[in-house]
C-alpha cells in the first residue's frame, strides 16, 4: 500500500525538507500551508479548512501513515500581544494539531505515526515570546496525552527543535560556536529525525518529546566564563 504522509506548514522550512525527503522515498505528500502554491491552501487556524483539507486527503487516498504537525504559531511578547491574538496562536500551535490528528485518526493505516513539532522553547524562554513559548509548550504535552489515547492506532512523537537555520543563510561566528556542536541546526537535520521517528525502527518510541538544538539546552552559563557577561542595564531597558 502507498505510503501517505501529511505535512501542516510543508511549503517551507522544515515542512518543506521533511516533504521532499519523504518524497524520495516514494511516498504520496499531502502537504497544507498559507503560501500560494501547488498543494492545499489553508489556514490550520481555521476549522473549517483543516475539515477541508483531511476531507481531500481522505477522498485522494483513503488512508494516512504520518501526519506531521508543524506549521509554527506567531511568536509574540506579552507586552504587545491582545487576547485575540494570543489565542489565535494557541489555536495554531496546540488546537490544530490535537483537531488533525482526530479528524485523521479513522484513516490511520497500521504503523501509523504522528509527529508533533515542539521547540526548544518549550523548556526555555527569551522575553516576549509568550505566545510560541505556550504554543510549543501546550503540543509537547499534547503528544504524550495523545500517544496514551490512541494506543494500538498511531505511535505520537514531538521534536523539539534549537536554532534551524530555514533561511538557508549560514550562521557562523559567536552564534554558531556557542552550539556545542559547533554549529546551528539545518532543516535537513529534523526531517532525518522525522524520517527516523516514522519509521519500524523507532517502533518502541512512544510519547516522547526529543530535544535536537545541538546541546544548547544543556549549556550551562555562569557571569564571566567563556567570554559570557551579565548586564542589568541591558536586561532593565527590555532586551
Amino acid at each position: 500500500m502507498e505510503r501517505v504522509v501529511v505535512i501542516t506548514g510543508g511549503a517551507h522550512g522544515i515542512g518543506l525538507c521533511t516533504a521532499e525527503a519523504f518524497r524520495v522515498q516514494g511516498a504520496q505528500v499531502c502537504v497544507m500551508d498559507t503560501a500560494e502554491g501547488a498543494w492545499f491552501q489553508g489556514d490550520v487556524g481555521k476549522k473549517e479548512d483543516l475539515e477541508r483539507f483531511a476531507r481531500a486527503v481522505v477522498s485522494l487516498y483513503g488512508h494516512v501513515d504520518v501526519l506531521v504537525n508543524n506549521a509554527p504559531p506567531p511568536m509574540r511578547g506579552i507586552d504587545t500581544r491582545s487576547y485575540e491574538a494570543f489565542e489565535r496562536a494557541l489555536r495554531i500551535g496546540v488546537t490544530a494539531p490535537f483537531y488533525l490528528t482526530k479528524l485523521l485518526a479513522p484513516y490511520f493505516a497500521p504503523g501509523a505515526s504522528v509527529i508533533n513539532i515542539s521547540s526548544s522553547r518549550d523548556r526555555m524562554s527569551q522575553p516576549q515570546t509568550e505566545s510560541y513559548t505556550a504554543a510549543k509548550g501546550g503540543i509537547a504535552a499534547l503528544t504524550h496525552a495523545l500517544a496514551v489515547s490512541l494506543a494500538g492506532k498511531a505511535r505520537v512523537n514531538s521534536i523539539s527543535p534549537g536554532w534551524i537555520d530555514t533561511q538557508n543563510v549560514p550562521c557562523t561566528g559567536p552564534d554558531a560556536w556557542q552550539q556545542p556542536v559547533g554549529r546551528v541546526g539545518t532543516p535537513e537535520d529534523i526531517a532525518r529525525l522525522i524520517l527516523f521517528l516514522s519509521s519500524e525502527q523507532a517502533g518502541f518510541i512512544n510519547g516522547e518529546n526529543i530535544c535536537a538544538d545541538g546541546g544548547m539546552t544543556r549549556l550551562m552559563i555562569y557571569h564571566g566564563e567563556h567570554g559570557w557577561r551579565f548586564d542589568p542595564v541591558h536586561r532593565e531597558a527590555g532586551g
